[in-house]
């Protein structure tokens, strides 16, 4: 037994301070009904909306996100058929950092309806996953590399993207 676990023991578990607990806990609440200590207003909870309707009420994002993960899903699967690392070892690279990127990106359009600035922040994300995961798809599956000058864009639009939550 450790410090802790007996300390724990001595003041909370063992029979006679748990005991005591309960008895001062009992005295209280009677002396509070006794004395008539009530709360003036009993608080109603509202009742709870299931998930779903609160992320349908958080606009197109939830829906925006479904789309891109099955995307990056589907993406994935293809390139993991079509790729083969030991042949096309760039391409495999540059294909896993494409798709990384994507389900990131696709993972933080779920939590837009927190943010502030919500079309701002989808507006910048889904522009880097497209010139960004989008043009690194293209040269990992074609290595045709003419579109390879708009990745620093995209790149530059998610980091926009995550600034624009501190808005």
């Amino acid at each position: 037994m450790g410090f802790t676990d007996t300390l724990n023991y001595i003041l909370f578990t063992n029979p006679i301070s748990s005991g005591t607990f309960l008895f001062l806990r009992g005295t209280a609440k009677m002396a509070g009904d006794y004395i008539g200590l009530q709360p003036k207003q009993k608080l109603k909870m509202p009742p709870s909306k299931p998930l779903w309707k609160l992320a349908s009420s958080a606009g197109p994002y939830v829906k925006l996100a479904g789309l891109s993960g099955a995307a990056a899903v589907v993406l994935g699967a293809y390139g993991a058929h079509k790729l083969n690392a030991e042949k096309l070892p760039d391409q495999a690279r540059i294909f896993e950092t494409a798709n990384r990127y994507h389900f990131i990106h696709t993972l933080a359009l779920l939590g837009l309806p927190l943010s502030r600035k919500p079309s701002l922040v989808a507006v910048f994300f889904i522009c880097g996953i497209i010139l960004f995961s989008g043009s690194c798809y293209y040269v990992a599956f074609t290595n045709d590399k003419r579109f390879s000058r708009i990745t620093p864009i995209g790149g530059t639009c998610f980091i926009l993207g995550w600034l624009s939550l501190l808005i």
